[in-house]
């Protein structure tokens, strides 16, 4: 009885890791649609979202069940309970991916980002995408090394989504406001998914070390 319970517990890492590489995809794709103007990619991104959400809920049904059944306590109750947090944050990067998407399909078949922040939207895209894959690394093998890399991507994240800001408000700007719009957006997209892969790192920072990195609460 015990040795299946200690695999359902390491099953949950395993989905969760599924969770992060199939978000760090869709932002990948999500993004390609957007430069490309690649209503298929978008439209993938779309679809896949609802294969994330049923993942979800499975993963939260069973830790539910297994808090139940087995009634864990101490690092395995707080395993439990970090990751129905953690799915959550997951769950969400898959949403904020579907937004990406959708903002390049709704400009089909035009480019939805202005040329001269392609460039900007593109580091944006693969600072995400590398996130993610630092996120699972994080989930299953309590990598704090990659926990700590997070920190810093992330603060390139926010970097990026200020030189945004940066182009939206200089008198050159030419471009109707629609435009403005959707880069506004999507900068905010980018940097909250960010957001949500640091969160869910610093989850399993506490588990580790029972401190969140520089003192920090999760958000």
């Amino acid at each position: 009885m015990r040795e299946s319970y200690h695999e359902q517990l390491d099953s949950i890492s395993d989905r969760l890791v599924v969770m992060t590489s199939m978000v760090g995809t869709a932002v990948g794709a999500a993004t390609r649609a957007l430069l490309e103007a690649d209503v298929s990619f978008a439209d993938r991104v779309i679809a896949g979202d609802a294969e994330v959400d049923t993942l979800r809920t499975d993963l939260d049904e069973s830790l539910l069940e297994l808090m139940a059944r087995q009634a864990p306590v101490a690092g395995d109750l707080r395993t439990v309970v970090a990751s129905l947090r953690i799915s959550a944050e997951v769950e969400r990067m898959g949403d904020l991916a579907v937004h990406i998407a959708k903002v390049a399909r709704m400009r089909y078949p035009e480019v939805a980002v202005v040329p001269e922040l392609r460039s900007t939207i593109s580091s944006m895209g693969e600072t995400a995408e590398r996130m993610a894959g630092k996120a699972g690394a994080v989930i299953a093998n309590r990598d704090l090394a990659a926990a700590a890399e997070l920190e810093t991507d992330d603060d390139e994240m926010d970097r990026l989504h200020r030189s945004l800001f940066l182009v939206l408000l200089d008198h050159d700007w030419v471009h109707k406001v629609e435009p403005a719009v959707d880069v506004a957006l999507l900068g905010r997209y980018y940097e909250r998914y960010a957001d949500h892969a640091v969160s869910t790192a610093r989850r399993i920072v506490y588990l580790v070390t029972g401190r969140y990195p520089q003192d920090a609460t999760p958000a």
